[in-house]
Formats: C-alpha cells, sequence, structure tokens
C-alpha cells in the first residue's frame, strides 16, 4: 500500500507538472517595450512565431525596418509607437488598449549609456538621470499602466530584462557606474511590485539575458565573443514559460539559474 501511495504521489506530480507546461505554452498576448532591435526584437519574432499576439512597441516605429517586415510577414505583430519616458504616451497607449487582456508585458526597453561617461572620474549627472528614468521608471510606469490588461489576462505575467552587471553577489570589473545601479534598483522595484501584486495572483519576474550579442553589450563591452540574440531569448523564453508565484523572489538568469542578490 505505501509503494502504491508513493506511485500515486509521483504520478499526481508528474500530471501536474505536464499540465503547468501545457499550460505556459498556451498562446496568448505579449506586449514588448523596446522592440525595434536587438532582445525585443527577437521577442517580438520567436512570440510570433509560437503563434501569440504580439504587441511590439518602439520610439520610431518608420525606423524599425525589421520590426515592420516581420508585422507584414506573420500578421501577429502589431506595432505601437511609445517612448517609455512619455508618460502621456504610455496612459494613452494604456486607454486605447482598455479591456484587452495581456497575458505577458515584457519590460525590456532599457540603456547601457557610454562608459566613459560613467566611470570614476568623469561621472555625467544628465546620464545618470536617463539611465534611472528609462531602466528603473519606465518599467515601473509601463506595469502600473498596463496592470488591469495584465489581471484580465489568462498567463498574468510581468518581467523585466535585468542584467548579472546589477547583481552583488556576482563578481565584475569597475563600472559601467550607472546602468549596474539602474538594474539593482531595477531589481528591487520589481520585487516591491511582485510582493504587491501576489495576492492578485500576478507572476512579477526578473529574467537576464547573459551575455547576449546586442547593440547595448558591444557598447558596453565591446565586440567579444558571445551568444546570439535568438539563442539568448529562445532560452528566456523557457524560464519566463516557467515563472510561479514560488521561483521569482530572485533573479533568473537565462540559463535557469538563479542570480543571488
Amino acid at each position: 500500500m505505501r509503494i502504491l501511495r508513493i506511485l500515486l504521489v509521483v504520478a499526481t506530480w508528474l500530471a501536474a507538472g505536464a499540465h503547468a507546461q501545457s499550460e505556459s505554452a498556451i498562446a496568448g498576448t505579449v506586449l514588448i517595450t523596446g522592440a525595434n532591435r536587438g532582445l525585443g526584437l527577437e521577442f517580438a519574432r520567436q512570440y510570433a512565431a509560437r503563434g501569440w499576439a504580439v504587441v511590439a512597441t518602439a520610439r520610431n516605429p518608420a525606423e524599425a525596418g525589421e520590426l515592420r517586415e516581420l508585422a507584414a510577414s506573420t500578421g501577429r505583430v502589431t506595432i505601437e509607437q511609445l517612448d517609455v519616458l512619455d508618460l502621456d504616451a504610455i496612459t494613452a497607449l494604456a486607454a486605447r488598449y482598455e479591456g484587452k487582456p495581456i497575458d505577458l508585458l515584457i519590460n525590456n526597453a532599457g540603456i547601457g549609456g557610454d562608459p566613459a561617461l560613467q566611470s570614476l572620474g568623469s561621472f555625467d549627472y544628465a546620464l545618470f538621470e536617463e539611465a534611472m528614468a528609462v531602466n528603473v521608471y519606465g518599467p515601473l510606469a509601463v506595469s502600473e499602466a498596463f496592470l488591469p490588461n495584465v489581471a484580465a489576462s489568462r498567463h498574468k505575467k510581468i518581467v523585466a530584462i535585468t542584467s548579472g552587471w546589477g547583481v552583488f553577489s556576482l563578481p565584475r570589473p569597475p563600472g559601467p557606474y550607472f546602468y549596474r545601479a539602474s538594474k539593482a534598483a531595477l531589481n528591487m522595484a520589481m520585487h516591491a511590485m511582485q510582493t504587491d501584486l501576489r495576492d492578485q495572483q500576478i507572476i512579477v519576474g526578473l529574467v537576464a539575458p547573459g551575455a547576449a550579442d546586442t547593440a547595448l553589450r558591444r557598447q558596453l563591452q565591446g565586440n567579444t565573443p558571445a551568444p546570439t540574440a535568438a539563442q539568448s531569448v529562445a532560452a528566456m523564453i523557457k524560464v519566463i514559460d516557467g515563472l510561479t508565484l514560488e521561483n521569482t523572489a530572485q533573479p533568473i538568469n537565462f540559463d535557469g539559474s538563479v542570480l543571488p542578490w
């Protein structure tokens, strides 16, 4: 009898895991900020390929040639103009989508900033303000504006793209000060949001792309070998699929490993 009970428990656990995996694979609607290039563009491409409806935002859609080609070729991508520093624009876009469920909100838009202006001895306060505004307040403002849409959805997930540069426990070379500070602040801000939204069963997660080969990474670290954006995003999507209320207490790297604060 004891063995039978164990087998029943294992079977139930496996069934629950399979159900959770199938649930995460069900297509929905994803809104992605900063989708004109790099990781954002790749998120749009891969979610469209999975059958999701994609709302892809960009500051200058007219200049987002690859994104416009993706929208035309798939029929699954809607392009919206949005600057995450334009609070009126965020409010207006949220009003246009009022009542429409958004299963997954990916706060991807961010800046690195010129490393020469955020090194000890050459701090530029204007760049500091911009980095904190884009990388921290932007995700908070977008998440707040689209919270009713996420709450009305099936998946109920808000994700911010963080970085190992903002994690204290990882050894890093000096600088870039502002980028690192902004990602550490983003981690805390989204952690606070997670605490606020837990009772509404809304999942708030932080996912890091690793050393993906993007324009932002090349700006900060130069042209060193790195995984492609496609490889990084494919791995992050697996992580996002697996996000739950229980496993999002700390940032998660693209490979599924936890990034201890």
